[in-house]
């Protein structure tokens, strides 16, 4: 059989309709990867001694918060949102920081396996609450984040414990120039190994299937039950290798959660995953992370008052939803 003949008129798509089509896709990110290269020239011309060593201890700090950004975005896209993050990584940190105290290097990476399995554990925990109760998420989530919270205090009632060195080790520092932070490659390697094949994969797919409409998902036949739970163990995996992240940069474990979880919000909605859920990735909220960071540190160099630092990140925020109501709005009347 002949192949139809093609419409009159038409014409095949050519290289710049594809970057055209690439464009609109990724419109959000592309403006944020512009907005953190203003930030750093900015920051760059505030203080011209800014270079390798403050961009290494840049992407040290942002490490965990990174992580939880990432294990945030993944549970909103499923139309769910997890309030605990923060606990949870408190209470892997403490576990791994406990355990390794003393131990050997080979020991360390069995704390690390059992670490991320408790994470499993955890995530599998609050999605299984959140599917058999039908309590929202968001009140389910925040019930046990002190329940969490209260098991890394009766692990840990105060900072301490140690790291294994070559966890330290692969955080720290430079990474083949002195101008890329280890960490960043770690966080970039991890994330996106685990990602992308998860992304493409039946589960992923889901994940943004009930995220988008879970009705017409469950009538498409989406376990929708199953995906939720699955959704939420990926977030407490994310959430345990920021647990351990935490570990390593500071080389102990604390037993206070720490403001990630909000900040880990705050990043999912500046990166440009939709609170709807089904729409957006991690790489937003990675970006965003390091745009949050960036202000914090230019106020402190412009010798502002830091509280105003949250001032501005509360305003970011509040633009950024606003831009996004008014782009949804027009999508649905296009």
């Amino acid at each position: 059989m002949s192949a139809a003949a093609a419409p009159i008129g038409a014409r095949s798509a050519g290289p710049a309709d594809a970057i055209a089509a690439f464009t609109r896709r990724n419109a959000w990110t592309i403006g944020l990867i512009g907005l953190l290269v203003v930030l750093f020239v900015f920051t760059k011309a505030i203080q011209p001694r800014y270079g390798p060593v403050p961009i290494q201890g840049l992407g040290t700090s942002v490490m965990p918060l990174m992580l939880a950004a990432v294990a945030q975005a993944v549970v909103v896209i499923g139309g769910g949102i997890d309030l605990s993050i923060g606990s949870m990584m408190a209470l892997t940190s403490v576990v791994s920081a406990t355990l390794m105290k003393g131990q050997g290097e080979e020991f360390g990476v069995g704390v690390v396996i059992g670490v991320l399995l408790l994470g499993v554990v955890l995530g599998g925990i609050n999605g299984g609450l959140v599917v058999v109760t039908r309590v929202p998420d968001i009140i389910v989530t925040l019930a046990m984040s002190f329940v969490w919270a209260g098991f890394a205090l009766l692990v840990r009632s105060a900072p301490g414990g140690g790291a294994s060195t070559w966890l330290k080790t692969i955080v720290n520092g430079a990474f083949l120039n002195e101008w890329i932070p280890r960490a960043t490659v770690v966080v970039v390697i991890v994330v996106f190994a685990i990602w992308i094949p998860l992304s493409r994969s039946r589960i992923g797919l889901s994940i943004y299937a009930i995220g988008s409409n879970q009705l017409a998902a469950f009538r498409s036949g989406v376990p929708v039950g199953r995906t939720r739970v699955a959704a939420y163990v990926v977030t407490g995996v994310f959430s345990a290798l920021a647990g351990l992240s935490l570990t390593a940069t500071t080389g102990i474990g604390s037993p206070v959660p720490g403001p990630y979880t909000l900040l880990s919000v705050a990043a999912v909605v500046l990166g440009g995953v939709s609170l709807a859920g089904g729409r957006g990735g991690v790489l937003g909220p990675l970006i965003a992370v390091v745009i949050l960071q960036l202000i914090q540190t230019d106020l402190t160099f412009l010798h502002v008052d830091p509280n105003f630092g949250l001032v501005a990140q509360g305003a970011i925020l509040i633009g950024v939803v606003m831009v996004g109501s008014v782009i949804q709005f027009r999508r649905a009347r296009a």
